[in-house]
């Protein structure tokens, strides 16, 4: 069996992709009605963008002290806690949502109540998930898992929103919530009783650091780290001004009129293309990861975001998002593959800390940027000017970091070649 198929032989391996899975289809089916019942109940881009707000600032506030608790701590127990968290609040949402009881102050506020708290349990799902993979997969089979988890990423994506958007569209908010509620619980209940052992003890160290000293620790090695920090920024910077996710309800209303149906389309469109993408990068993961090639593929997303802006088409529009995905799906598994290979285990907890940091800063803040850009500048040319702005920072980038130009990272062997 090729190295591609044999991280599948894990068996722990296997139990994550099928909860992160789940986690994330109902992650994304969350914010798929969360986005069409605020615009449907507001008719506002600014309300959709102040929906990414809303799920930034708890994570960003609580990001730093997540990643010292992960790093003092067993992450398992943090990332199943917040499965349990992710099934409560979407079961919540449902409740309020699904106007299955009467939402006091009325559902717009439950509704950004949920994000609030599905914020909260972003900051910690993510370093616990990061630490805990390692422990899991060998660093030789580390380029594999990173592509299979993103496809397995992409793939949540794709069937979420077309799932949600077509049983919204048929049967209203009430059932569709029934979809993140379920796929959470799932989640849930496999890696309760799915993941082995020494995953569920295992902790990076048993020193108990002060936290301020920790979270000061975690940041110095990150400034000192240039490569992690350049493609931390970079991805940032990119999604920030480039990304019109966030956007798709009111140009599913205003531009392209396809109802939530198309919506639930159009945010599968990008997924895709990231898959595909993903599962050959699977088959045939990188021998050697270069950091140039994810400056290219970043040039690529901008590139698609400004003829998505542009675009007044169905068809034409999904090709541009599709495309989009493809690009996406190759930096996403160097960036993981980078970040995996170069932190060492007393630091996965913080460093993916700071990194969830980017990530919260470059979609939920970018969602509310769009937002803002979209109430001011109109719906077309805050997309296609953050699709300019992507471009402007990859040149920007290269041109400040010619060590990241140069990395080059093999699994085989620790370090930078």
């Amino acid at each position: 069996m090729s190295l591609s198929f044999a991280v599948l032989k894990i068996r722990d391996f296997r139990m994550t992709l099928i909860t992160r899975f789940c986690v994330m289809t109902a992650w994304v089916g969350q914010d798929v009605i969360v986005g069409w019942q605020v615009y449907s109940l507001t008719h506002s881009p600014f309300m959709l963008g102040l929906t990414g707000l809303a799920e930034a600032v708890p994570a960003l506030i609580c990001a730093l002290f997540a990643g010292h608790i992960v790093d003092i701590s067993r992450p398992y127990r943090i990332f199943i806690t917040c499965v349990g968290l992710l099934f409560l609040d979407s079961l919540v949402m449902m409740l309020f949502g699904g106007q299955i009881i009467p939402a006091p102050g009325g559902i717009v506020l439950w509704l950004f109540v949920g994000t609030f708290i599905g914020g909260l349990v972003r900051a910690f799902i993510m370093p616990a998930s990061f630490a805990l993979l390692p422990q899991i997969v060998p660093r030789t089979q580390m380029p594999a898992a990173s592509a299979w988890l993103t496809s397995n990423f992409q793939m949540a994506t794709v069937i979420s929103p077309a799932i949600v958007g077509i049983v919204y569209g048929g049967y209203g908010a009430r059932t569709a919530w029934m979809i993140p509620v379920i796929f959470a619980c799932i989640a849930f209940t496999t890696y309760l009783i799915g993941i082995s052992e020494h995953p569920r003890n295992w902790r990076s160290s048993e020193k108990r650091e002060k936290a301020v000293k920790s979270i000061r620790a975690g940041w110095s090695y990150i400034f000192k780290n240039r490569t992690l920090l350049s493609i931390m920024a970079l991805d940032m910077f990119a999604v920030l001004f480039g990304g019109a996710v966030s956007m798709l309800p009111a140009y599913a209303d205003q531009i392209l009129h396809v109802g939530p149906k198309g919506l639930g389309l159009l945010r599968a469109a990008p997924a895709m293309g990231a898959i595909v993408t993903a599962l050959l990068l699977a088959i045939r993961p990188f021998k050697l990861i270069k950091a140039t090639t994810m400056l290219w593929v970043v040039v690529g997303f901008g590139i698609c975001m400004i003829g998505f802006g542009l675009s007044t088409m169905f068809w034409l529009s999904m090709l541009f998002l599709a495309f989009s995905g493809v690009f996406d799906s190759v930096s996403m598994v160097i960036r993981s593959t980078l970040m995996q290979l170069l932190t060492p285990d007393s630091m996965r907890g913080r460093v993916s800390a700071v990194n969830s940091m980017f990530i919260i800063s470059s979609n939920e803040i970018g969602a509310f940027e769009s937002g803002v850009a979209a109430k001011f500048l109109g719906l077309m040319p805050s997309v296609v000017i953050g699709g300019v702005g992507t471009l402007i920072v990859v040149g920007v980038t290269a041109l400040i970091s010619p060590k990241l130009r140069k990395t080059v990272v093999s699994a085989d062997v620790p370090g930078i070649k």
